[in-house]
């Protein structure tokens, strides 16, 4: 109780914050609730040490049982992706990103990747982001009557484009990446293919989603969200790119690594190991598949039709409301999500269209069908009464009560 004594400043908030996860239904799609292993690893003295390198050849003394622990988490990481090379010391999904880009361009070379407000990442391609700065962007999109990705299309425009790269792997495209096609695709223009699998890691590890493995040069992923660890990422290569990329983390872009998180992620893919895993990325899909159909029969329009994984992006503006609207009135109701654009959307990003949602979180606190019929429900009923505080007071009651039975970290 150190921080209580030393900073109550800070422990207050942090304790206000517990009670928030507590009470709150949690419905972002890139947020999930780490184990307690996971958090006590994260916690630990390895914050404490200077590792700068690689095992067995770092730059500081000290490292005998750090280099053992990487070594742990890199021989994890290969063997749930399915993958000959992993580097385990990106901080974030964003630099693990440009530290792969690095590995297979140059400088202005081109690559092709989804539009943000297609449901790419700002990493894939956006003007405002390195992607489109340093290199030359080919975008490709959903088309606009079905919103999913015509392969068909995205073939005869990758072979005129001839990029060095494609990306594929998404934060809001609630289908299937068909990895296979994409491999068939990167082959005809001579492209490597890099899969961002940071949403459906977890799905992949878990065997709900195909995996990436054989088809991908380089898997770029977060650990924090569908795969439940901590916050950071990992990178995945072909033997041949593995010298590469370990030089565009270190010393490319990256110092000293976070040993306290690489622990913690090998303790996240030890889990990820073990068959409840299975269990619980198959509960993700049918919880998603679950909410979605309340929510349309609630009347709301899904992008898509659907979806396949773990998100879905629902279309609040056929409700007469934007995205913005939606999510500051959800969380006056007590559910947490985020306001997201939906493919050819009118309105701006800052505003959007939809709402973007996920059920990593409440299926790792062990809700299913049943209770995604209630969520929707109450989604339902706050988006009736964006205008009416009492109605949407009443709603957060009746989500903390459904949240009650569902206890989060209940030893912290």
């Amino acid at each position: 109780m150190a921080l209580k004594e030393k900073d109550p400043e800070v422990f207050s908030l942090i304790e206000k914050e517990l009670q928030r996860q507590r009470d709150m239904v949690a419905l972002i799609a890139s947020e999930n609730y780490a184990p307690e292993e996971v958090l006590e690893a994260t916690g630990s003295v390895l914050t404490n040490k200077y590792s700068e390198g690689y095992p067995g050849k770092r730059y500081y003394a000290g490292n005998e049982f750090i280099d053992q622990i990487e070594t742990i988490a890199i021989e994890r990481a290969k063997k749930l992706f399915g993958m000959p090379c992993a580097n385990v010391q990106a901080h974030s999904g964003s630099s693990a990103n440009f530290e792969a880009y690095r590995a297979i361009m140059e400088d202005g070379d081109t690559f092709m990747g989804m539009r943000l407000d297609q449901g790419g990442h700002l990493t894939h391609g956006s003007p405002v982001n390195f992607s489109g700065q340093i290199y030359k962007v080919v975008s490709y999109s959903v088309e606009q009557d079905t919103e999913v990705i015509d392969y068909d299309k995205l073939m005869e425009q990758a072979k005129e484009a001839k990029p060095k790269m494609i990306v594929c792997g998404y934060t809001a495209y609630p289908r299937t990446v068909e990895f296979g096609k994409f491999r068939e695709i990167a082959d005809a223009c001579g492209a490597s293919l890099l899969c961002d699998i940071s949403h459906i890691a977890g799905l992949i590890a878990g065997g709900a989603h195909m995996p990436a493995g054989p088809y991908a040069d380089v898997i770029t992923t977060t650990t924090h969200k569908s795969l439940r660890g901590p916050r950071g990422a990992i990178i995945l290569a072909k033997e041949e790119l593995c010298k590469a990329v370990n030089k565009g983390v270190f010393p490319g872009s990256q110092g000293g690594p976070l040993e306290h998180v690489i622990a913690a992620k090998a303790v996240c893919f030890q889990n990820a190991m073990q068959p409840e895993f299975k269990e619980y990325a198959a509960q993700i899909v049918k919880n998603a598949k679950a909410l979605a159909k309340a929510i349309n029969d609630h009347g709301f329009r899904l992008v898509s039709g659907g979806t396949d994984n773990h998100l879905i992006l629902v279309d609040v503006k056929s409700k007469g409301i934007n995205g913005k609207v939606a999510q500051d009135s959800l969380e006056l109701a007590g559910i947490i999500c985020n306001r997201n654009t939906i493919p050819y959307d009118t309105e701006k990003p800052f505003i959007g269209s939809g709402i973007r949602l996920g059920t990593p979180a409440v299926t790792t606190r062990g809700m299913k069908e049943a209770e995604m019929k209630e969520i929707a429900d109450l989604f339902a009923k706050a988006l009736e009464n964006t205008e009416n505080e009492d109605a949407l007071s009443k709603v957060r009651a009746e989500a903390k009560q459904l949240m009650d039975k569902f206890p989060l970290y209940p030893n912290l």
